[in-house]
């Protein structure tokens, strides 16, 4: 009995979120077209938000970091998201990025309640196997390996309200550099002139 209640729970969901998903398209290309740009409808942050929900497995929602917390890991945490997550979601979680304002939906900011009242199994669970119809991809491939990981971000998201200029500042430093600003470190290194920006170029900051 219980479980056909979830079946006919799960499909009453489905159900309302795919009238909402229609009546949100219907309203993007009558009204504003496909365009990126625009801010997303609040039916379609709703569908979003729903999607990110549904995305993860019960199981998983619940199941507890078992990466014990340290200063190590927060080290190795701040390593990795200024690698691969700043990109899109800032040094600071903020999602003001030239990719992350312009993604559709928008990043998150990940200083916000919203993302910080999520469960440590949703956190990982959206980092691990990403989320359909967004910009957020899966970054796990499954292995041990890259579940470590996977929790080693859940910490260092939890921190990210907190994180002092220093630590900021820090990451700027870890950021992947363009091959312009690669090869102006490495004049500057030499203690010659930065070659100069090729033409029509335009600065990227992380």
């Amino acid at each position: 009995m219980k479980g056909l209640r979830a079946t006919l729970r799960a499909l009453v969901i489905l159900v309302v979120l795919a009238v909402v998903a229609i009546a949100a398209a219907a309203y993007a290309l009558t009204g504003r077209g496909l365009s990126a740009r625009s801010a997303p409808s609040t039916p379609e942050a709703l569908v979003a938000r729903a999607a990110r929900y549904l995305a993860t497995p019960r199981d998983v929602r619940d199941r507890p970091n078992p990466v014990e917390s340290s200063d190590a890991v927060f080290n190795e945490g701040i390593e990795h998201f200024a690698d691969h997550c700043a990109t899109c979601h800032a040094n600071d979680g903020s999602g003001d990025t030239a990719i992350g304002r312009n993604l559709y939906p928008r990043a998150p900011d990940m200083r916000a309640a919203r993302t910080q009242s999520l469960s440590d199994g949703e956190l990982f669970s959206i980092i691990e196997n990403g989320v359909r119809l967004t910009g957020m991809p899966a970054w796990g491939n499954g292995t041990p390996e890259s579940e470590r990981a996977s929790w080693v971000l859940v910490h260092f998201i939890r921190r990210i309200p907190k994180l002092t200029p220093d630590e900021t500042n820090r990451m700027k430093t870890l950021n992947p550099r363009t091959p312009a600003e690669f090869q102006a470190e490495e004049a500057a290194k030499a203690g010659k002139e930065p070659p100069p920006a090729p033409p029509h170029s335009h600065a990227h900051t992380h």
